[in-house]
């Protein structure tokens, strides 16, 4: 497999939000956001076997791994990985942008599904039929740049009633939405979801890796 990085680190979205966990960043991405904060990922990377991630994992004495990218599932051999973490006792998360069929990962993955909304100019890639496939422990990703995006997630979000199939998190791109005017907008509406703000760049700042 092609990876960018692997590290340990504090995770900054998701509901195990402020959890540590061990992060495998793959290389490579079928999709170019407008508002990506890991554009490096696209070509940046070295190849590891299977058995060299899983020493370095384990080296990390912790049971989370979170495999994002980039794009995981653009590489054949990221559902194996996740097969032996499962195998091996972790609990694994994966980080996928939504255009890529998750039905074919390892069922007790807990799948992070991106939808792009069209501030992303990436929204007419997303696979629609990803959403038969979520499961309770699964959760639902909207990086909302705007208020059209907000609606048009909000929209989303009634007409699939995701709230009764998964986590639901709402997030604004950092830098370029208040959090503020978000976290108002949910609370106006009533929206039954969770406003997810990534910690790690509060914490580490935007643009530093490995965290």
């Amino acid at each position: 497999m092609k990876i960018n990085e692997i590290f340990k680190s504090i995770q900054g979205e998701t509901t195990y939000q402020g959890l540590p966990a061990v992060f495998i960043r793959t290389t490579g991405c079928n999709l170019r956001c407008s508002w990506c904060d890991t554009t490096y990922a696209y070509s940046e990377g070295n190849e590891y076997s299977i058995e060299d991630i899983l020493k370095i994992t384990d080296k990390y004495s912790c049971k989370d791994i979170v495999i994002t990218g980039g794009e995981p599932l653009t590489q054949d051999e990221t559902l194996l990985l996740i097969d032996r973490l499962i195998t091996l006792g972790y609990t694994v998360l994966l980080e996928t942008n939504g255009s890529l069929d998750i039905s074919i990962v390892h069922p007790d993955t807990i799948r992070i599904l991106d939808i792009k909304c069209p501030g992303s100019g990436m929204a007419e890639n997303m696979m629609w039929d990803n959403i038969k496939s979520l499961k309770p422990h699964d959760e639902v990703k909207f990086v909302v740049s705007d208020y059209n995006d907000y609606i048009w997630a909000k929209s989303v979000i009634e007409s699939y009633n995701l709230v009764n199939l998964c986590h639901v998190l709402v997030m604004p791109v950092f830098g370029r939405l208040d959090p503020k005017a978000l976290a108002g907008w949910i609370i106006n509406d009533n929206l039954d979801v969770r406003l997810q703000l990534q910690i790690h760049k509060y914490i580490w700042g935007p643009d530093t890796r490995g965290v």
